[in-house]
């Protein structure tokens, strides 16, 4: 999994997700979706703006939990009209 820090990085930054949006010209609720660690996909075109605003890194930003119950290889299933589900075990 993928935890997004960037509430801690505003925090940190005393910025808002207001002034973020209008510095990086990312949409309010995609940075919404980030800041509460909802997002279900990351542009890296917005991880570049969003490291270069916050002058951070993209670990600082973003860290990656190895999953419990893996998502991939074996525990991939694909269903008949092509979309992912998860694995058993769910």
């Amino acid at each position: 999994m993928v935890r997004i820090h960037l509430s801690k990085l505003l925090g940190e930054k005393r910025m808002t997700q207001k002034q973020l949006s209008e510095l990086t010209g990312i949409r309010p609720n995609t940075i919404n979706e980030w800041y509460h660690d909802i997002a279900v996909s990351l542009r890296v075109e917005h991880i570049d703006r969003i490291c270069e605003v916050l002058d951070c890194s993209v670990s600082e930003l973003l860290e990656v939990i190895p999953n419990k119950i893996p998502k991939t290889g074996k525990y991939l299933i694909i269903e008949e009209h092509g979309n992912r589900k998860q694995g058993m075990g769910q």
